[in-house]
């Protein structure tokens, strides 16, 4: 039996600007876990829209969303803000990395503000994902020392950090070059295939939809396959 991680139910989006336009339209798919899928679709289809709703960033929708078979519906600012942090990793196209802090302490950072862990298992958890990536030897560079690859597989092992059900990233090959991009994914695809990690990236690049376990393709608000 699979354990669905992630479930959009019947997910509507409007946005009134003024006038009320529907951006998302009848949203319905799973996610089980240790799965590789990405999402498609041109430019203003409502890909990264449906993305912040999937991240609980934006809870004015219709329908339900369910992580770990928990609704997030009616869930209250601080418990949604729990959940991003215990469930969910980012990746984003932009990595975000503090430059005045050490690569560890960059890694460290949500396993700190999680407060689960004393900071020497933490920072102890920060070496383990930054080997797993093959990049312990940064660990105590400045972020601003490294190449943007080099940085967006930081921003990997920060979204690894709390162990998460879930990694969702934003483009996250988008400011990359071919051969930045093909590192990336195929660590995305070694967290799925070796660590049964769930991945949910929202990209415009094909050749690396093309690749994961399953394409989830969007028009004008719709979920066309």
């Amino acid at each position: 039996m699979s354990e669905i991680i992630l479930q959009a139910k019947n997910i509507n989006k409007d946005f009134h600007d003024p006038a009320t336009v529907r951006v998302l339209s009848d949203i319905n798919f799973s996610i089980n876990k240790g799965e590789f899928v990405s999402v498609t679709g041109k430019s203003g289809c409502g890909k990264s829209t449906l993305l912040y709703i999937l991240s609980t960033m934006d809870t004015d929708y219709e329908g339900d969303l369910l992580i770990d078979e928990v609704s997030m519906k009616n869930k209250k600012e601080a418990q949604l803000a729990k959940v991003r942090n215990e469930k969910i990793g980012f990746v984003f196209q932009f990595h975000y990395l503090l430059n005045e802090f050490s690569v560890i302490k960059n890694v460290m950072l949500p396993g700190l503000k999680l407060n689960k862990y004393p900071e020497k298992e933490v920072e102890q958890r920060a070496m383990e994902k930054l080997k797993m990536l093959g990049i312990e030897k940064l660990a105590k560079n400045n972020a601003k020392q490294l190449s943007g690859g080099e940085k967006q597989r930081v921003a990997i092992a920060r979204a690894l950090i709390n162990d998460p059900h879930i990694i969702m990233g934003d483009e996250p090959t988008g400011n990359l070059d071919k051969k930045n991009s093909e590192i990336v994914f195929d660590i995305f695809k070694q967290l799925a295939e070796e660590y049964n990690q769930t991945l949910l990236i929202v990209t415009h690049d094909e050749a690396f939809a093309n690749r994961t376990h399953r394409i989830i393709k969007m028009e004008d608000g719709r979920i066309i396959t």
